[in-house]
């Protein structure tokens, strides 16, 4: 499932947040790539774990606490802090797939890389190119959103961010462990939950259809949740 959720993000909380990375010096990206990855991987990287990642980071994870859309769809378990790049002119990331394990940085744990998150820092008419490309079993898709607004998408797709040909783009990337380990069935969970949200809307409240419906959404996630 590939998914876009506008707004995470306030352009007040988008200001701060370039305010606060901006001021802070960039490392090699291909510090957190694994061995394949690094090979693809031409960008900048704000340092993981450094006091303005954190703060940022910080930012990032009480606007997901907050967004029902990722809540639905993720179902998520764990979240690694958010990391932050930048492409400029003639960077680019070719076509690879994230690594599936982990490690949460300060916490002696690793946790399962089922969802990707590309959260985007810079307006789309900042800068050429720079496009999230997303291969999946439905085909190809281009992401170059708003700032403020995130694509969510499997961790086991092929992707790749095309070369900037003008300006620069900053954005923030992390990985979600959902509790429902299985694409699919995240799939179904999600669109069972929208369609429940819809036609509760539709009805200006509850009916015994729209309890049961919603009993059968957690009792389904009572059967498939890992904590």
């Amino acid at each position: 499932m590939l998914i876009e959720i506008p707004h995470i993000l306030s352009a007040d909380e988008v200001a701060l947040i370039r305010a606060t990375i901006e001021a802070e010096d960039m490392v090699d990206g291909r510090v957190t790539a694994g061995e394949m990855a690094a090979r693809a991987k031409n960008n900048l990287q704000l340092a993981e774990g450094s006091p303005a990642a954190r703060q940022a980071g910080e930012i990032i994870l009480r606007a997901l606490g907050r967004n029902a859309l990722f809540n639905s769809a993720a179902l998520p378990f764990r979240v690694l802090p958010p990391l932050f790049n930048r492409y400029d002119m003639g960077m680019k990331f070719d076509a690879h797939v994230d690594g599936a394990v982990r490690a949460v940085p300060g916490a002696g744990i690793r946790m399962r890389a089922d969802l990707s998150a590309t959260l985007f820092l810079t307006p789309p008419e900042d800068y050429d190119g720079g496009e999230l490309v997303i291969e999946d079993s439905y085909g190809v898709h281009e992401a170059k959103l708003p700032a403020g607004h995130m694509v969510l998408y499997p961790a086991t797709s092929l992707h790749r961010v095309n070369e900037i040909t003008r300006g620069a783009r900053w954005s923030s990337f992390f990985w979600t462990q959902s509790m429902v380990k299985d694409d699919g069935l995240r799939t179904l969970l999600y669109d069972l939950d929208q369609s429940i949200i819809e036609v509760r809307q539709s009805l200006a409240g509850d009916t015994r259809g729209t309890l049961a419906l919603t009993g059968v959404y957690h009792n389904l996630l009572r059967r498939t949740a890992e904590l």
